[in-house]
C-alpha cells in the first residue's frame, strides 16, 4: 500500500486559498489604474485571476501530476502578466523569484526542478527585455542596478533550493520510518495470522475427532455415511485454508514467466465463470477487450482473474451483469471489473488482503491476499473505486509487453 505524502488539511487548505483568492480579487478591483478603461489587459487578468482561483479550488479533489502542472504555468503566466501590467508596482518582481516555491508544497521533485528552470529561463528572458529593448523606460528600477538585481534573483533560487533540500530531505526520512513502521505491521500480522489459521483448522479437525471417536464406541451407527461426508467435507476445508496459507508463506519464485495474451485469457476464465453467473441470473460482459500482452504465469494470472470476477459475481445483485474491459495505456495494461452491487465503504476496502478479513461469510480472506501478492510479483498493482450501494470497479495494472 503506498502512502500519500501530499494529504491535504481541507479546512486549512481551503481557509488559506479563500485570504489569497480575496488579495487577488482586490488587486483587480482596489485602487487598480486600469480599472477605468476596462481594456485587454484589465480582462486578462481577470481571466487569469478566475483561472488560478478555479485551480486551487479543484485541486483537492483532482490531486493529479497534471493538476500540478497546470497550477504551476497559470501561477507564473499570472505573475508575469501582472508584472507587465503594472511596471509601476516594484514589488511584483519578488513574486517573480519565489514561483517556484508554489511547487516546494506538492513535494515533487521532477516539478520542483521544472518550475525552477522555467521560471529561470523566463527571468534571462526578462532581464534581456529590460536591458536591451525597454533601456529601463518602464523598469528603472531594474535597469538601473541590472547586475544586483540578477544576484538578488539568483540568491532567491538558492534558498528555495536549500529549503527544498531540507524538506524533501526529512520526506525522505518520514518515508524510511513509515516503511520501519509497515515491517513492524508485518511482523504483528505474522502472529495474527498464525493465531487465525491455528483457529480456522482447529475448527473442521474438532468436528472430525468427535466423530471418529463416536464411531470408536458405535461401529453400528446407521448415519455414518452422511459423517463421514460431514468429516470429508471438514477436511477439505482445513487443507483449502492450508494451501491459501501455504501459497502466501512460501511463493513458488521458480513459476514460468510467460508472454501471456490479456484477452485469451480473459475470454477463458469468462467461459470457465459464465455457468456460476448463471445460477443467479448475472451476465459476464467483455467490452473493449484489445489484444495486449503482460509478462506473468498463466495459471497465476487466471488464478487472479477468477477470484476477482467471482468476488464481483457474488457481489452483484440478481439480473446483474458485470462488466469487464481490457485495454493498453501507455506502458500498462489495464484490466477493469465492473459490477453494480452492494458496493463498499473505505474502511472495508482498505481492509481488503487482510488475512481472514471477508466480506463473505464463508470467506477466509486468503483468496484476496493472493491476489495482492500474485499482482506485486508481476509487478502489478489492483486498486479499488467503490461506493457503498452503487458497485465497485476493479482497475488491474500490469506492464505492457509486445506480443
Amino acid at each position: 500500500m503506498e502512502i500519500n505524502y501530499t494529504k491535504i488539511n481541507h479546512k486549512l487548505y481551503y481557509s488559506t486559498v479563500l485570504v489569497v483568492i480575496t488579495l487577488m480579487l482586490l488587486g483587480l478591483i482596489v485602487d487598480n489604474p486600469l480599472l477605468h478603461h476596462l481594456g485587454v489587459g484589465y480582462i486578462t487578468h481577470g481571466v487569469l485571476v478566475f483561472l488560478f482561483s478555479t485551480c486551487l479550488l479543484i485541486y483537492p479533489k483532482y490531486k493529479s501530476h497534471f493538476l500540478r502542472i497546470i497550477i504551476i504555468i497559470v501561477a507564473s503566466t499570472y505573475f508575469y502578466t501582472i508584472f507587465f501590467l503594472y511596471p509601476n508596482t516594484w514589488s511584483n518582481f519578488i513574486f517573480l523569484c519565489f514561483i517556484p516555491a508554489i511547487s516546494i508544497l506538492f513535494f515533487d521533485i521532477r516539478l520542483f526542478y521544472f518550475s525552477l528552470l522555467v521560471n529561470t529561463f523566463s527571468i534571462i528572458s526578462l532581464f534581456s527585455y529590460i536591458a536591451m529593448v525597454d533601456q529601463g523606460h518602464l523598469y528603472p528600477y531594474i535597469r538601473e542596478d541590472l547586475i544586483g538585481n540578477i544576484i538578488n534573483f539568483l540568491g532567491s533560487q538558492a534558498i528555495l533550493y536549500f529549503i527544498f533540500y531540507l524538506s524533501y530531505g526529512r520526506l525522505k526520512k518520514q518515508q524510511l520510518y513509515y516503511e520501519q513502521i509497515k515491517q513492524s505491521e508485518r511482523l504483528k500480522t505474522t502472529g495474527q495470522l498464525a493465531a487465525a489459521v491455528a483457529h480456522e483448522i482447529r475448527n473442521p479437525l474438532t468436528v472430525v475427532k468427535g466423530f471418529l471417536q463416536l464411531y470408536e464406541k458405535d461401529n453400528n451407527n446407521v448415519n455414518s455415511k452422511r459423517h463421514y461426508s460431514l468429516m470429508i467435507d471438514e477436511l477439505n476445508t482445513a487443507e483449502q485454508v492450508i494451501s491459501q496459507f501455504l501459497s502466501i508463506a512460501k511463493p513458488d519464485k521458480d513459476t514460468q514467466i510467460e508472454l501471456v495474451n490479456v484477452k485469451n485469457v480473459l475470454q477463458s476464465v469468462t467461459d470457465l465463470l459464465n455457468t456460476y453467473g448463471l445460477l443467479h441470473d448475472n451476465k459476464i460482459v467483455l467490452e473493449r477487450v484489445e489484444d495486449c500482452y503482460i509478462a506473468a504465469n498463466t495459471i497465476e494470472f487466471k488464478q487472479l482473474l477468477i477470484n476477482i470476477i467471482k468476488n464481483a459475481i457474488e457481489a452483484s445483485k440478481v439480473g446483474d451483469s458485470v462488466v469487464i474491459t481490457a485495454e493498453r495505456k501507455k506502458d500498462l495494461v489495464e484490466i477493469n471489473v465492473i459490477d453494480r452491487g452492494q458496493g463498499m465503504s473505505k474502511e472495508e476496502m482498505n481492509s481488503l488482503g487482510t488475512p481472514f478479513y471477508s466480506l463473505k461469510s464463508k470467506g477466509t480472506g486468503l483468496g484476496m491476499m493472493i491476489c495482492f501478492n500474485i499482482a506485486t510479483k508481476y509487478k502489478g498493482t489492483i486498486h479499488f473505486d467503490s461506493v457503498k450501494g452503487k458497485g465497485t470497479t476493479v482497475t488491474i495494472r500490469f506492464p505492457a509487453k509486445l506480443g
